[in-house]
């Protein structure tokens, strides 16, 4: 792990959104990366066992990232906690046991932090990994969470707006002027050091998060969005590619998740699980590539349901899916 601003960049310059997000993201190309937790569980609280090893074990397997949630409360009537701990303090731990996958946010709850905050730790982590940081956002929709922080669920779009807009500015320019509604002030007095290794981190905005198509396509440099039937995504990478073009706003990658149940036989054909596929690997193969048709560039597996053991999936996809949907052999 590099820890000195010139070294890492003379070591890793890679262009304007830094290698983790070169890595990931590529016009007309798909990628295939993995949730944490990398693990079946039933309820809603994984045992967290083994995770460092099966994260490297996907980077060894040319995984293009691993992907952790930030779930601040348990709230047992919306569902699972993502892998509990802090996303930034769990991917700082990763960073440290690996070195060339990307390391991504899916989501950070922005209403919920101060801006300084989450900019300083999501521009700590670029550095700490080398500049492998890829930074998921979202607004949050737990029911618990809100109240919990004195925040008015009812404004979770202003507060996004507002908040996005604190970050970047903290994230982007040198001792920023910012006036924020709900935050607080910045007077051009202070500035937040360090700033990200590329000269823009890579913030992708999670669902709608309450914003319109042509908000996010106009402030984010990606849209991460949730898996549908192949119909419906094929309109919502249209409308995402639309909403580029009527901004003028160039290539900006579209990624999803995707729950998956990994058959044994590998031509087991799809059928629905919550979110996803139980599937066998040569069919996966061919889901992916209608993905990569309809204009998705990344997918960000999650193994919840799996009823195979989780490192004998990684493996089996490793060896056999990953060689055909990676930016190196595209």
């Amino acid at each position: 792990m590099v820890t000195a601003s010139s070294s890492v960049e003379d070591k890793f310059g890679s262009g304007r959104f830094g290698r983790g997000y070169a890595s990931m993201f590529a016009p007309g190309q798909l990628t295939v990366g993995v949730y944490f937790p990398i693990e079946a569980f039933e309820g809603p609280e994984p045992a967290m066992l083994d995770q460092i090893e099966l994260a490297q074990r996907a980077e060894r397997l040319g995984f293009a990232a691993v992907w952790a949630r930030d779930v601040p409360l348990n709230d047992p009537s919306f569902g699972d906690l993502g892998q509990i701990y802090d996303p930034f303090v769990w991917l700082a731990t990763i960073a440290a046991r690996t070195s060339a996958i990307a390391l991504a946010t899916g989501a950070v709850i922005l209403p919920l932090h101060h801006p300084i905050d989450v900019a300083k730790a999501a521009a700590s982590l670029d550095h700490l990994s080398g500049g492998r940081f890829v930074f998921g956002v979202a607004s949050g929709d737990r029911p618990v969470e809100y109240p919990a922080y004195g925040r008015d669920a009812s404004l979770r779009g202003e507060l996004f707006r507002d908040a996005f807009r604190y970050v970047d500015a903290l994230l982007s320019k040198k001792f920023p002027v910012h006036a924020s509604a709900h935050y607080g002030h910045l007077g051009g007095g202070g500035d937040l050091v360090p700033k990200p290794l590329s000269s823009r981190l890579p913030t992708l905005v999670t669902g709608r998060s309450q914003q319109s198509l042509d908000w996010i396509a106009e402030y984010s440099d990606g849209w991460l969005t949730y898996p549908r039937d192949a119909i419906q995504q094929a309109q919502v990478a249209s409308g995402w590619r639309e909403a580029l073009h009527r901004l003028g706003a160039g290539f900006k990658p579209l990624a999803q998740s995707l729950y998956l149940d990994l058959a044994d036989d590998s031509d087991t054909p799809p059928s629905r699980i919550h979110l996803g596929y139980r599937v066998g690997r040569r069919r996966l193969s061919v889901l992916l590539e209608e993905l990569r048709a309809l204009g998705v560039n990344h997918v960000a597996l999650n193994l919840r349901f799996s009823r195979r053991p989780v490192a004998e999936v990684l493996d089996e996809i490793g060896a056999e899916v990953i060689p055909h949907f990676s930016i190196s052999a595209q």
